[in-house]
């Protein structure tokens, strides 16, 4: 099964998944992992991406939806994917369907885990980050025992700039303009499925479980 999961940030896409490749055994491929990857292996794309990322401009299209199909058509993704981070925007959805195609294969099922700009909000705002070893911790969700400090190892948490309520808000009314078509592109090629993501992670994941029948 190809899968690409979608969300705002901050609405836990990341941890669903993980969740979801281990449960069916298909690896979760990260864009900004295999960019990574591709950068530090020093690939033909990945030397390309890195000129376009020392000089802080955004890496063009056919560079970026190269990369992903490269990591997509390796034997480990033989039995199915899922992809997290990617596509951005109707185009690169478009490109990523004529790539799959040449191999005779094609997106099952996209996820979209759902949430209102104040639910995203309140998420991203609240999480606080050992300064010392980076564990995550969220003052609703998840809160450390001594109030300003790491349950592991006794670090000062803080508040990350990306996670203050100015930047956190600029983020998310940039995801809806930059993915509203691409959501509305899967939804016309009817795999788009919604999962309510105010639940808990435990309740989110048993409806994505429901939804693509594992």
């Amino acid at each position: 099964m190809n899968l690409i999961i979608m969300g705002a940030p901050g609405v836990g896409k990341g941890t669903q998944a993980v969740r979801i490749a281990d449960a069916l055994h298909i690896p979760h491929i990260s864009t900004g992992d295999i960019f990574r990857e591709a950068v530090s292996k020093g690939t033909e794309l990945g030397k390309k991406a890195k000129t376009y990322m020392d000089s802080g401009d955004l890496v063009p299209d056919d560079i970026v939806i190269g990369i992903v199909f490269e990591r997509i058509t390796r034997d480990d993704c033989g039995g199915g994917f899922i992809l997290d981070g990617f596509p951005r925007t109707a185009y690169q959805a478009e490109e990523l369907d004529k790539a799959l195609e040449k191999t005779k294969n094609k997106i099952d099922t996209v996820l979209l885990i759902d949430a209102e700009e104040d639910e995203v909000i309140q998420r991203i705002t609240g999480r606080r980050v050992c300064r010392n070893c980076g564990a995550v911790f969220h003052v609703f969700f998840n809160p450390s025992l001594k109030e300003n400090f790491c349950d592991k190892c006794q670090g000062e948490l803080y508040q990350r700039d990306d996670d203050k309520v100015d930047t956190a808000t600029k983020r998310y009314r940039i995801y809806i303009k930059q993915t509203s078509p691409l959501i509305n592109y899967y939804k016309e090629k009817n795999i788009l499925r919604k999962i309510n993501g105010k639940k808990s992670v435990d309740e989110v994941f048993s409806e994505v479980k429901k939804t693509i029948n594992v």
